[in-house]
């Protein structure tokens, strides 16, 4: 079974980190008590979340077994390797969808409604005719919306009484987007030679370096845009942890060129050293300011003109 097993890719879990954002902006905007009974939902929805993940990378590595034998280090995945059987794989696949479905039901409406679209999302990734990976910029589009789902769930797991704001939806929408696509240019990078990297991904006949980076690009600066404003709206402060949340941007553009790069494999990022300690940094620079009320940056949203004294 260890063979089946690694279908689920475990080590992916870590992923659901992404969830993490919507429970902080849904414990900010809501003031919920904090209780046994959240903390456990927190636990239980995680949980339910990562069944759902590992039953959409079962689909995947059995679907995309053909193609994963033309990548440097994907030929090595169990479903290309080994000889599998059908049934046990298409059993395992159901059996998570079923364990993450129900545990989600269990615990909200809401909850379940994102789970679900994950679960479809996961569909119309991978499953012909719909195989929305092979096409180039719609792939990492489709694939980010896991992305701004995650942190529905973060949000659904604190209150089902109130919708997030848009804004923010949008912008770790987008986020994600320039996630999915700094992953491809890197793959592209690596793989050189354009023929076998679109033997590997249908989507690599169409892009070349120049268009993975400049999407990637692009679709970091509306992040911040649609990030921007929701900080403005809700929090002023926070307009000054902009630039260090840019530098983000940067910093992981700057690892996507390494050899090798952990960008290819965003579940080994915690290796990326400098990449953790920012991420800490930015957290203290976020606590800070949401705990700040500086009267001065009021002067971003107000609307009247400043009248010139002549």
């Amino acid at each position: 079974m260890k063979n089946y097993i690694k279908l689920m890719r475990l080590d992916h879990w870590i992923k659901q980190l992404f969830i993490v954002p919507g429970i902080v902006v849904a414990i900010l905007l809501t003031k919920p008590i904090i209780n046994t009974e959240i903390i456990l939902k927190i636990i239980t929805g995680l949980l339910a979340t990562s069944l759902i993940a590992s039953s959409n990378y079962v689909i995947n590595e059995w679907l995309d077994a053909k193609f994963d034998k033309y990548h440097p280090t994907k030929k090595n995945r169990s479903a290309v390797i080994n000889n599998l059987k059908k049934e046990i794989v298409y059993t395992l696949y159901f059996a998570l969808s079923l364990a993450g479905l129900t545990i989600s039901i269990l615990i909200s409406k809401y909850l379940f409604i994102t789970e679900l679209t994950l679960w479809i999302m996961g569909i119309l990734y991978n499953v012909k005719p719909f195989r929305l990976k092979d096409i180039a910029f719609i792939d990492s589009l489709s694939e980010s919306i896991n992305n701004a789902l995650r942190f529905l769930m973060g949000w659904f797991l604190i209150t089902s009484l109130y919708l997030p704001p848009i804004s923010i939806i949008i912008g770790y929408w987008l986020t994600g987007t320039f996630l999915m696509q700094m992953k491809r240019f890197s793959e592209y990078r690596m793989i050189e030679d354009k023929t076998a990297a679109a033997n590997y991904r249908k989507s690599f006949a169409t892009y070349n370096e120049t268009s993975l980076l400049v999407s990637s690009i692009f679709y970091a600066i509306l992040s911040v845009f649609f990030i921007g404003i929701f900080l403005l709206k809700y929090k002023i402060e926070l307009i000054l942890f902009m630039p260090f949340f840019i530098g983000l941007f940067c910093l992981y553009v700057y690892i996507s060129f390494k050899k090798d790069s952990a960008v290819q494999k965003p579940e080994k990022l915690y290796k990326e050293k400098i990449l953790v300690i920012y991420l800490i940094f930015l957290c203290v620079i976020f606590i800070i300011l949401i705990n700040s009320n500086i009267e001065i940056l009021d002067i971003f949203t107000n609307n009247d003109l400043i009248t010139i004294n002549k």
